[in-house]
C-alpha cells in the first residue's frame, strides 16, 4: 500500500507515543489506577501494559526491530480498543484506534 514510502519519521512519532504512554502506565496516577479497576484487571496490570509499550517502543525505533515494535504496539492498542469498547467506553477507543491505524501504516511501509 504505502510501499516506497521511508517509515523512519511515522516509527519515530509512534516510539515517542509509546515511550509517553509506557512511562504513564508505569507510573499510573490514581485516575488511570481506577480505570484498570473499573475494567477488572488486577491492580499490577498497568505494569505490563507499560512495559510492552515501552518495549514496541524500542523496537520501533530502529529498522531491524520495526516489524516486531509495530507487531507488539498494534497488539496493545487492539488490547486497548477492545477493553473500552467492552466497557462502553465507545470515545476512548478513538486515539487507540489511530494509533492502531498509523502503527499499520508505517508496516506497511517495510
Amino acid at each position: 500500500m504505502l510501499s516506497g514510502y521511508d517509515p523512519t519519521l511515522l516509527a519515530w512519532a509512534l516510539s515517542a507515543f509509546f515511550v509517553a504512554g509506557g512511562l504513564f502506565n508505569i507510573i499510573a496516577p490514581p485516575m488511570l489506577a481506577a480505570e484498570y479497576a473499573h475494567w477488572g484487571y488486577p491492580s499490577w496490570f498497568h505494569y505490563i501494559t507499560g512495559l510492552c509499550e515501552l518495549s514496541a517502543a524500542a523496537l520501533m525505533a530502529f529498522p531491524p526491530t520495526r516489524l516486531p515494535g509495530g507487531v507488539l504496539a498494534m497488539a496493545v492498542m487492539a488490547a486497548a480498543v477492545i477493553t473500552v469498547l467492552w466497557h462502553h467506553q465507545r470515545t476512548h477507543a478513538i486515539a487507540p484506534g489511530i494509533v492502531f491505524v498509523l502503527t499499520g501504516a508505517m508496516l506497511s511501509m517495510l
